[in-house]
């Protein structure tokens, strides 16, 4: 068994406030989807945006060029669409427009099947003051943990 692929957006906890989750396909080419395999890919600086005709794309996502691919390899930040139930996609479309939120990627995954997964989130940006609770949260955390293991 191949080691399991979990690529994170770590920022994308911090910068937003996460509102909903959802688990959607990716469509993906051959060459993207071994180099996904190799964990060759980021989504750090990715987004989520709707096109004219109600298809959610994953845009910034960065995978790197298969290493033994030939000239039919696949371009590194192409725009790639993601898959999600029809029912969804409208709930999705409606809140981002109307409420000014936004769609993030937060992990890209193989599931048991062997499929490229993305879980992403709708999102809403936070302010400089929950940013600093964030780091306060964190900090007294990692304190605790200090104080539990040297406690043992």
């Amino acid at each position: 068994m191949q080691n399991p692929v979990n690529i994170k957006n770590k920022k994308a906890r911090f910068e937003y406030e996460l509102l909903e989750t959802y688990t959607a396909g990716i469509v993906l080419s051959g060459t993207e989807i071994k180099s996904i395999r190799q964990s060759k890919a980021s989504i750090a600086e990715s987004f989520c945006e709707f096109n004219d005709e109600g298809e959610l794309f994953i845009i910034n996502m960065n995978i790197e060029p298969y290493s033994h691919g030939s000239h039919f390899n696949h371009r590194p930040k192409a725009e790639r669409k993601l898959l999600l139930n029809k029912k969804e996609l409208k709930s999705l479309n409606s809140k981002v427009q109307t409420k000014g939120l936004t769609i993030v990627p937060l992990l890209l995954f193989i599931n048991e099947n062997g499929l490229a997964k993305v879980k992403i989130a709708l999102a809403k940006g936070k302010k400089l003051f929950d940013k600093r609770e964030s780091i306060k949260e964190r900090d007294s955390k990692r304190d605790l943990e200090r104080i539990k293991k040297n406690f043992k």
